[in-house]
């Protein structure tokens, strides 16, 4: 992996301070920026090349899903990382339409935020068990009033599977709810992952709900 640049938007110096040394131990950084705050992370951002940024939340100016849109208007590669405190369920639904790569608690251990920082600039979606039931579980009560947008050239019935598996049913009550067999059920599921570019079904489910696919 080429060296990166990641910037830590933290306003906390004690949280700012362990996670810059955190990254110090990591071999795959090239330098470590930080910000207080929102505006001074839009300045070093237009003064620097940034891979990858940590953003906490309740920033002192513009708050962290404010400021994730606001990039992302200027820098769509760019890596967003939520690391907070919080797992409100407005709070995670407003950062999955910012358009983050990863939902973390800042309890996370250090290895375990190095390994979800690798597979984010991966190209990989990572999300804290709480929130990934959450997503899967959001659109539960109303499977029968729901759609998907023509996107990725899904065929008509794997969005259906992909309604179902995003409301957080199995392989076999995918198959029974559509009457299908099991084994046509997983190739549906297959070619779901595959055409979205997600590795497993929570990644489907998380991409499906933050770009809207499901309506």
């Amino acid at each position: 992996m080429n060296k990166k640049n990641v910037l830590i938007v933290e306003d906390h110096a004690l949280t700012a301070f362990a996670l810059k040394t955190s990254l110090s131990a990591l071999d795959f950084f090239s330098e470590i920026f930080e910000a207080q705050n929102a505006s001074s992370a839009f300045k070093i951002l237009s003064e620097n090349k940034i891979d990858l940024i940590l953003m906490d939340l309740g920033l002192p100016d513009i708050d962290g899903v404010e400021a994730t849109k606001e990039i992302r208007k200027k820098y769509s590669n760019l890596k967003i990382i939520i690391l907070t405190s919080h797992c409100e369920k407005d709070e995670v639904q407003a950062c999955l339409e910012a358009g983050i790569n990863a939902y973390c608690t800042k309890d996370i251990k250090p290895d375990k935020l190095a390994e979800v920082i690798k597979d984010v600039l991966a190209g990989s979606m990572y999300f804290d068990s709480s929130v990934s039931s959450y997503v899967m579980q959001k659109t539960s009560n109303k499977i029968d009033t729901i759609s998907v947008k023509d996107c990725y050239n899904l065929t008509q019935q794997e969005k259906r599977v992909l309604i179902l598996l995003s409301s957080g049913y199995s392989n076999l009550q995918i198959a029974k709810k559509l009457s299908i067999s099991i084994n046509t059920t997983k190739v549906h599921v297959c070619s779901i992952l595959q055409k979205m570019g997600v590795e497993d079904r929570t990644q489907a489910a998380i991409k499906a709900i933050r770009e809207n696919i499901i309506m």
